[in-house]
């Protein structure tokens, strides 16, 4: 089947998105190529093996859209003075550690033992290309160097600023974030749920990193208690939003355009919001969630948030 847009588009007036999005995206990966690396990190008289960190640079480089990242990029702009270069130096560390994250995350999710998958991002899985025990250790270490980035030794980033954001990013992605959500979509296989049911497990397993990645770039500066609220509700929107149209184009796109094996879900017998409310409700729920997510801007009175509205209005109209 043909990919199709899951919705009509919805304009953002008066901001480039994919102008905003190449500049920031050449930025990661650049700095992504500087740090994952075999050389040896500060304080350390050795590197990595060089094989790990191929399998780790496959993992992580030259693929996927990147949207956490720039999710803690354009919060950490919309939020901070473009003068403070300390602020953008954590950010982009922050932006970093999320994409490793996420990186490990899939590696590990698409090995045999959980969703046994072996197409990400247009090209094999990394247990297909380098063997399960390589796709695990990479995974371990992609995992480990994501918070190797938000504790530099060389006094970049502030103490407490460190502190903040490794909370975030263990929070996001440890059992009462991601990886709890993943272990409940395992076990929620071949089992009916309830839409509340379904939206607990997606908050946890897509939507926290989501959120994190939102208040990681807000937590590079010093916004008032408003502003993280409407900005923890705005990064909770999405976050959900981004499931819900994950699980249309499952069924509406194929696996030339999504990168990855379209049907999975539906021939592993995973509960998803099309089976459960049907495609033209799902749909609309992702509008109604796009929709909070821009009232949450709103609510913020921060003048500078128009990245995020893009973003937002991208995770719902994207075609893959």
């Amino acid at each position: 089947m043909s990919a199709v847009t899951a919705f009509p588009e919805t304009p953002v007036a008066a901001f480039n998105l994919d102008a905003w999005s190449r500049v920031r995206l050449a930025q990661v990966e650049q700095a992504l190529g500087r740090w994952v690396t075999a050389e040896a990190p500060q304080g350390l008289d050795h590197g990595a093996p060089a094989a790990l960190v191929e399998a780790m640079r496959y993992a992580v480089l030259d693929g996927g859209k990147r949207l956490r990242p720039l999710l803690v990029l354009a919060t950490h702009e919309a939020v901070c003075d473009p003068a403070d270069t300390g602020a953008a130096h954590a950010a982009m560390r922050a932006a970093c550690a999320v994409e490793l994250i996420h990186a490990y995350s899939l590696v590990h999710d698409d090995m045999p033992c959980m969703d046994n998958d072996v197409l990400r991002r247009g090209k094999p899985t990394v247990h297909v290309q380098f063997g399960e025990a390589s796709a695990l250790l990479a995974g371990d270490a992609l995992q480990a160097l994501a918070f190797e980035l938000l504790t530099p030794l060389d006094g970049s980033v502030p103490e407490a600023t460190q502190a903040r954001l490794c909370g975030l990013l263990a929070r996001a992605a440890g059992s009462a974030g991601m990886a709890g959500g993943q272990a409940i979509d395992l076990a929620s296989v071949g089992l009916p749920l309830t839409e509340r049911q379904l939206r607990e497990m997606h908050e946890l397993k897509t939507g926290a990193l989501l959120q994190g990645s939102v208040m990681m770039g807000a937590r590079c500066g010093t916004p008032g208690a408003r502003v993280l609220e409407a900005l923890e509700s705005y990064g909770s929107a999405i976050g959900l939003a981004f499931q819900v149209v994950d699980d249309i184009l499952d069924v509406t796109a194929d696996s030339a355009t999504l990168g990855k094996t379209a049907g999975k879900d539906a021939s592993n017998d995973k509960p998803t919001y099309v089976s459960l409310m049907g495609l033209p409700a799902s749909q609309a729920y992702a509008r109604r969630l796009l929709d909070q997510a821009l009232t949450a801007l709103d609510r913020s009175g921060l003048p500078h948030t128009q990245a995020l509205r893009a973003l937002a209005d991208m995770v719902v109209n994207r075609v893959c």
